[in-house]
């Protein structure tokens, strides 16, 4: 913000700050106390939560709160509504998908406990938090909608009185001629499978600060988000601004995984709250609210079945997914995203022409759903290696054998899967024969013998993937929602010589700006460290998709190295205009430009940028310096560019306490062009945690009134460093000729099949004792439930 200046010369001021921590003291020129000016200080918001999953609001009382110390304002839905269009979490290429209305405050209804009912502003979020104790609601206790099963009978209760039933979404995949195939089959498998909820635990919060300026009607929001030129559009458009006028700054933030992708209720109230009062809001969500607020994942429940021939060939899969999302769709992404997803994956590494697959998506009281790290692939891989594992020993088959005899070959392709999923070029053989090798696989069948016979129970598992990067339009811009699939990047060569990228992608922690800065040094010839990157600012930044569904190397690297390469052009066009020489006769190398044969230093960038800002009149007649370039790229050729690799997992159960210990985990990656290797593995290391957290620790209860009953890191489990196995990490690399670079992604790679290999693993073990188990996660009393020790 400017100084004010002194009142009596206009062109001196200096500015003190005084003991209010919210104003200036003025100074005129001669050093004389003029007078304080006030400035606007930020405020915090804290809300009043539902302790219902279900209930009518009959009435608030916010009057005790209002008189609070500190407090600046107390709002509910109402006052809200007035400034402020709802939203709803449908997609017009999902037909016939239906969700309420939603706004950042309920009007008349709560829908799941912990929904934020009334805001409150104070000076101090303890200010804050002391009046929310102090606001009365009145509710009317509804019933609620907890159990999946029971919200789809014909007679159940709606989970909001909007709705006719419970039914969010229905979809069908039928490749035709199914029932034929299982009845002409020679083995047939079944497996039911259940996929407990789980959810992010960033290591940072959801946090935003709001800030309006009623004056320029100006609002700014500094928001730990992926996507910001997605909430740029969105508060635009539901807060009446003209775009132009809304600036989203997105920081580098501590872990997302998909998790700060949606529109939160609490982040529209906080923009709303600022533009009421003029003010700048700040609301920091604390563990406790991220529980009952962050979205939530996976609660699946799949009946599958597959089919073989005599020899184990697959002839046919058929699949009913049923998955409950909470009582909204989330806006603008949905809740059917993962459902669907599943759906279209499962089967995808192997050949078979006969799908079917059924997907029910149904409203309940509860936290919502939507996209969370590897949408929908870990509920798909699971399920299909599962049914494959199963498969091979009803043939006696190894499993490495099964597979080996129904993936897809490496040279096959361009194929597609029986879900219709169009694949450039994968490389499952390759992959399964470097696990094989990597893991010592004949080796740990020996050692799992040998340990047998002592009574140690060991298990192995393998699980295939293929996982989406690079989407398209084709994933959100059908369905009419303003998500972009293209990303921008500005680079510029400034006066001092060194080079700044300002470009669209966003940095989560996974590396975004350390390889987006290693494409464009590598493409210029110069040391990382004089290259400058940029990222998450809708004022400064070109617009873009921003990262999600690993598209920052495969999208954004391609943007990133198609400016530097336009640059690298335009900076040996001056040099040889310069020197007098053809631009093809010189190269970009350390810095500086250099004759292509033989390696001459002639110029360094620097002097390049001083001729080209400061004496561009000595340049030869019609050379103009273009030393800033502009880049868009958006995929073209397949919808996604699609990865794919193999997880293997080695774990020992103790059949006494039902507690698994993991011993090892393989992968082995196909992410095309690797940029960066170390980041590479780490990404694909912090994926197969969560994945194995997934399989055996993370889990949201609820009970039958929807209310959380492990709502805290005291009782939600995530792994622990010391209870998670060495990662052994191989890669392939199969670039897509999508792009020049030809990069995809590998950021939910070891999340999308780790928890399927370690259900594969268990399983393993348990073969001696006749035993199975189909509930993720893999919890000691599952365990003894399944070996029937409870």
């Amino acid at each position: 913000m400017t100084t004010p200046r002194s009142l009596d010369r206009p062109n001196s001021y200096i500015g003190r700050a005084v003991s209010r921590p919210n104003a200036m003291r003025l100074l005129n020129g001669r050093g004389r106390f003029v007078g304080d000016i006030v400035l606007p200080r930020m405020l915090h918001a804290a809300f009043v939560r539902s302790p219902y999953a279900h209930a009518r609001i009959a009435g608030i009382d916010t009057s005790a709160a209002a008189a609070m110390p500190g407090v600046r304002l107390v709002a509910t839905g109402a006052d809200l509504a007035r400034i402020v269009t709802p939203w709803t979490g449908t997609l017009d290429h999902f037909k016939g998908m239906k969700s309420t209305p939603q706004w950042p405050l309920p009007l008349d209804e709560v829908v799941w406990a912990g929904q934020a009912v009334v805001a409150i502003v104070a000076d101090t979020r303890a200010e804050a938090e002391d009046a929310a104790e102090a606001v009365a609601v009145d509710y009317e206790e509804l019933a609620v909608v907890a159990d999946v099963d029971a919200a789809r009978s014909p007679d159940a209760a709606t989970a909001s009185a909007g709705l006719d039933d419970n039914l969010c979404f229905r979809s069908l995949i039928d490749t035709g001629a199914v029932d034929e195939a299982f009845a002409a089959a020679a083995h047939v498998v079944e497996a039911d499978l259940r996929f407990g909820r789980h959810t992010a635990v960033t290591l940072e919060p959801r946090a935003i600060l709001a800030d309006f300026d009623p004056g320029e009607r100006q609002l700014t929001v500094h928001h730990a988000t992926q996507t910001p030129y997605q909430f740029q559009t969105l508060y635009s458009r539901h807060f009446n601004l003209p775009e132009a006028r809304v600036r989203v700054i997105a920081p580098d933030i501590g872990g997302s995984f998909g998790m700060k992708l949606h529109v939160y209720h609490e982040d529209m109230a906080v923009v709303a709250l600022s533009i009421l009062i003029g003010r700048p809001v700040r609301y920091v969500a604390d563990r406790t609210e991220a529980f009952v607020s962050d979205i939530h994942a996976r609660d699946h429940q799949v009946k599958a079945r597959l089919a073989t021939d005599a020899e184990g060939r697959i002839l046919a899969i058929d699949v009913d997914d049923v998955t409950a999302v909470g009582a909204f769709s989330t806006y603008p992404r949905t809740s059917a995203v993962e459902g669907n997803q599943v759906i279209r994956l499962i089967g995808a590494p192997y050949r078979f022409d006969h799908y079917r697959a059924g997907l029910s998506v149904i409203f309940q009281n509860k936290v919502q759903t939507s996209q969370y790290r590897a949408v929908g692939h870990p509920i798909a891989c699971a399920v299909t290696e599962r049914l494959v594992d199963l498969a091979a020993a009803r043939l006696g088959l190894d499993p490495f054998a099964m597979r080996a005899k129904n993936l897809i070959a490496d040279d096959a392709y361009p194929a597609s899967s029986a879900s219709g999923y169009r694949f450039e070029k994968l490389s499952h053989e390759t992959c399964l024969a470097r696990l094989k090798t990597l893991m010592d696989y004949e080796g740990l069948r020996r050692d799992q013998a040998e340990a047998r016979a002592r009574g140690i129970h060991r298990g192995i598992g393998i699980a295939t993937f293929v996982e989406i990067t690079n989407p398209s339009p084709a994933f959100y811009g059908i369905g009419g929602a303003h998500i972009s699939a293209q990303d921008g990047a500005v680079v510029k060569l400034t006066p001092s010589g060194e080079v700044q990228c300002l470009i669209s992608v966003t940095e989560q922690g996974q590396g975004t700006e350390t390889i987006i800065g290693q494409i464009v040094a590598e493409k210029l010839g110069v040391d990382r460290e004089r290259v400058k990157v940029i990222t998450g600012d809708t004022d400064v930044t070109p617009h873009g998709g921003a990262t999600w569904a690993c598209r920052g190397a495969g999208i954004g690297g391609e943007t990133a190295f198609q400016a530097a390469k336009a640059l690298k052009r335009n900076v040996l066009g001056i040099a040889a205009a310069i020197l007098q020489t053809r631009a093809e006769a010189l190269d970009l190398v350390d810095g500086a430009v250099v004759e292509r044969n033989g390696g001459t230093a002639r110029l360094d960038l620097a002097e390049i940028a001083r001729i080209a800002y400061f004496r561009s009149d000595i340049l030869p007649p019609g050379a103009q310096a273009q030393l800033t370039v502009a880049h868009h790229f958006a995929p073209e050729g397949y919808p996604f560019a699609f990865t794919n690799g193999i997880q293997g997992c080695h774990v020992e159960v103790d059949v006494e306490t039902g507690f698994v210990r993991l011993l090892k985990h393989w992968v082995v990656e196909d992410c095309g062009t690797i940029i960066n290797p170390l980041l590479v593995d780490e990404q694909v290391r912090g994926g197969v945690v969560q994945g194995l957290g997934a399989a055996l620790f993370e889990e949201c209860l609820y009970d039958d009134n929807g209310q959380l009953t492990n709502g805290s890191l005291a009782d939600y489990l995530v792994p622990m460093a010391c209870e998670m196995p060495d990662i052994v990490i191989g890669h392939v690399e199969t670039p897509t000729r999508d792009t020049e670079l030809g990069a995809k992604g590998c950021g939910e790679a070891g999340t999308a099949a780790a928890s399927a290999a370690a259900l594969n693993a268990v399983n393993d073990a348990l073969l001696p004792f006749g035993a199975t188990i189909a509930e993720i996660p893999m919890t000691p009393h599952r365990i003894l439930t399944a070996l029937k020790r409870v």
